[in-house]
């Protein structure tokens, strides 16, 4: 690997703070377009043109790659070449003149509320440390809206049940509070007494852990996650994502003001949270349509 390309990891991976899986996102993406130029006899990563990530572009879309996964691989190129803008290696970004393909505005997928009140209320979890545990990552995600890795490395010293909130750490190694109801708060002091009881040493004090105290591991996360969605609900995706999804539109439609849900989020952006705006438009569209006399 080029030392350059491994500088830009090591800066993703120890200063950013990005997750595993992030990276391998990136070092594919990068690869592929590496692996293009190798092809083509196109120069090399550093030395490339704005013309030769053009045709990159149209070769994954005559491939029927679609204009999403495309944007990705684009965003991962922006980032290491304003990386190397950033270090003195090149003036200008080659993608200066590039544009992005359009997409088409994906709502996001959510599980309505009934489904939500069976699967805490109603649907019977295994007996013992798993059960428990498995119960205790559901009841995070729908409470807090956080993402699977930040669940993944949220410790107890993280959670302050007395003022009601829990810390995470999120994207870009940024912190953030999120308050927590009584009913989760209750729920975190419960699972924590026991796990002591199944649990005799564990890592560095994670919250949620396997039987033998080490740390989750994410495909863990998603498939149990994915198995009692199932058990409640016939949406397409059944993921942690789809949880956190979730938790924001519950949030909108029942009248939480956008910025408050953008913090809570995480977001950098409010661009990234008024996805969730088209929801609470439909859910006003079907009040409206059955509360109107003329509808």
């Amino acid at each position: 690997m080029e030392p350059l390309l491994q500088s830009f990891f090591n800066y993703l991976e120890y200063e950013k703070r990005y997750s595993k899986h992030t990276l391998e996102s990136y070092k594919n993406d990068i690869g592929q377009f590496n692996a293009f130029i190798i092809k083509n006899d196109a120069g090399s990563l550093i030395h490339t043109t704005h013309y030769n990530i053009r045709n990159w572009i149209v070769s994954m879309m005559e491939q029927k790659i679609t204009a999403r996964s495309i944007n990705r691989k684009i965003s991962a190129l922006k980032s290491f070449y304003k990386f190397l803008m950033k270090k003195g290696e090149i003036k200008k970004s080659p993608l200066s003149k590039v544009q992005s393909p359009k997409t088409s505005k994906r709502l996001p997928v959510f599980v309505e509320l009934p489904a939500i009140d069976q699967l805490l209320k109603q649907i019977e979890f295994p007996e013992g440390f798993v059960g428990l545990r498995d119960k205790m990552v559901i009841e995070l995600f729908y409470g807090t809206g956080m993402r699977r890795n930040e669940l993944i490395n949220l410790r107890e010293t993280d959670i302050d049940t007395y003022n009601s909130q829990v810390k995470v750490l999120g994207k870009g190694n940024k912190e953030r509070i999120i308050p927590i109801h009584p009913e989760l708060r209750v729920s975190i002091n419960k699972f924590v007494a026991e796990k002591k009881k199944y649990i005799e040493s564990q890592q560095d004090n994670f919250l949620i852990v396997d039987e033998q105290g080490k740390k989750i591991l994410p495909h863990v996360v998603y498939e149990l996650v994915n198995r009692y969605l199932a058990m409640v609900t016939t949406v397409d995706k059944k993921s942690p994502h789809v949880l956190r999804h979730t938790f924001a539109t519950h949030l909108m439609n029942n009248g939480a003001d956008i910025n408050a849900v953008k913090e809570l989020l995480g977001h950098s952006s409010l661009a990234a949270t008024q996805v969730y705006t088209h929801n609470t438009i439909d859910k006003l569209k079907d009040i409206y349509r059955q509360a109107h006399p003329k509808a």
